[in-house]
């Protein structure tokens, strides 16, 4: 796995950019269930499982992979999309693309589609700040012949 580059740069993004947009505090009991109908809607099979963060993690309000997204006792509904964009640009066997161009890529398109944040801010923020991403990018464990919406 490389480095992941642009991680603090995509968080300070989100700071900036996305956070103020939403101050929506989700319950950990209905993120499984937002979770499991976004999956549905983007018309994939076999959602993550979401179960509570650690105790000990007391820096970090929800973390995600192909396989599991965990959260806090509430988290923001952009951070949910967030670890979403991570379930979404890894796979089940432990590659992840971290928050590289194909994660940013998931990620816009997640937050254009859910939080209604138009496409073109969200691309010109995002070169603003240096941060490279994939704007056609699409699930990295989905067949390439299978069919994906050119934009959620």
């Amino acid at each position: 796995m490389t480095p992941d580059r642009q991680r603090q740069r995509v968080y300070r993004w989100e700071d900036r950019v996305v956070a103020p947009r939403d101050a929506t505090q989700l319950p950990a009991a209905i993120v499984a269930g937002m979770v499991e109908a976004i999956w549905s809607e983007l018309g994939l099979r076999h959602p993550p499982c979401v179960e509570p963060l650690p105790v000990q993690a007391r820096r970090r309000l929800a973390d995600g992979s192909r396989l599991c997204i965990r959260v806090s006792g509430t988290a923001p509904s952009w951070v949910v999309l967030h670890e979403l964009a991570h379930a979404l640009s890894s796979t089940a066997e432990g590659w992840s693309d971290g928050h590289g161009a194909i994660f940013v890529g998931l990620y816009a398109q997640l937050l254009t589609r859910y939080l209604r944040i138009p496409a073109h801010e969200l691309m010109l923020s995002l070169k603003q700040a240096g941060i490279a991403v994939e704007q056609s990018a699409r699930p990295v464990f989905l067949d390439p012949a299978a069919p994906w919406p050119d934009s959620l």
